[in-house]
């Protein structure tokens, strides 16, 4: 892991890293408290489709877990995102995506599998990235880990979750079973920690039907859905306090 730049404020110091993972340069961000020592709580997040890991919702939220609950909190660049694409290098693969989304007529068949060529080697980086948090004296590898992430943040971290023991609890949401790959279902169903799972009733990409198989499909006895009114886009700003609630309890003692 090398640092390439770091910046306090307001009480959060963020640092930027790459790591490299079978050759490939992965760009990634942790925040912690300033002047940060000893272990603490780690929660990694995943973004969404054709966003990256500076995200404004994903970065605002993990400064306030920084400040608020004291936590170190991770975030990378998916394959073909952010920092390690050009536009014009990743606009074929968006290209086709979007072609496939508008004849399946959302995420469901083809549009699913083709993100999820991507799920392996997403799953090494984040395992790696891991690794290296943890040995990091700020972090260490002392407390719970947890993963945030919604649409491509959850088609990856599904995966990942289900091969990581290190992971205690994850909120996951925006995503659907979709006739997906024979790998995704296993890797669902094969889950067993706690879940939280954020779901649109009238989501335009994610068919309701999948959405509901999806969180069908988790192993966890302790799941629990949230669905709301509205698309895809459309998820009420309240569900944040619900995050809160659920990596507080299950990422710090009581």
């Amino acid at each position: 892991m090398n640092f390439s730049k770091e910046q306090s404020e307001s009480g959060v110091t963020e640092r930027l890293f790459d790591l490299t993972v079978a050759g490939e340069v992965v760009p990634g961000v942790v925040w912690a408290p300033e002047n940060a020592k000893g272990p603490r709580p780690l929660l990694l997040m995943g973004h969404g489709g054709s966003q990256h890991k500076l995200g404004g919702r994903l970065a605002a939220m993990a400064k306030r877990y920084a400040t608020d609950f004291g936590f170190a909190v991770a975030a990378i660049d998916a394959p073909l995102h952010g920092d390690r694409m050009t536009p014009e290098e990743s606009a074929p693969y968006f290209a086709t995506l979007r072609e496939q989304l508008a004849r399946a007529g959302g995420m469901t068949g083809e549009p699913v599998r083709t993100t999820l060529r991507f799920a392996e080697r997403a799953r090494r980086e984040w395992s790696a990235t891991l690794d290296a948090l943890q040995s990091l004296d700020f972090v260490g590898a002392a407390k719970p880990v947890g993963y945030w992430g919604l649409s491509l943040g959850a088609y990856f971290g599904i995966p990942f979750v289900a091969s990581e023991p290190r992971i205690t609890a994850a909120v996951f949401g925006l995503a659907g079973l979709g006739d997906s790959t024979p790998d995704f279902e296993r890797a669902a169903r094969s889950i067993r920690i706690p879940i939280e799972f954020i779901f649109q009733w009238n989501d335009e990409l994610i068919p309701r039907a999948e959405g509901l198989a999806l969180f069908d499909a988790f192993g966890s006895t302790e799941k629990t859905m949230h669905a709301n009114p509205g698309g895809h886009f459309g998820m009420p700003p309240f569900e944040a306090a619900s995050w809160d609630r659920f990596f507080l309890r299950h990422l710090t003692s009581p």
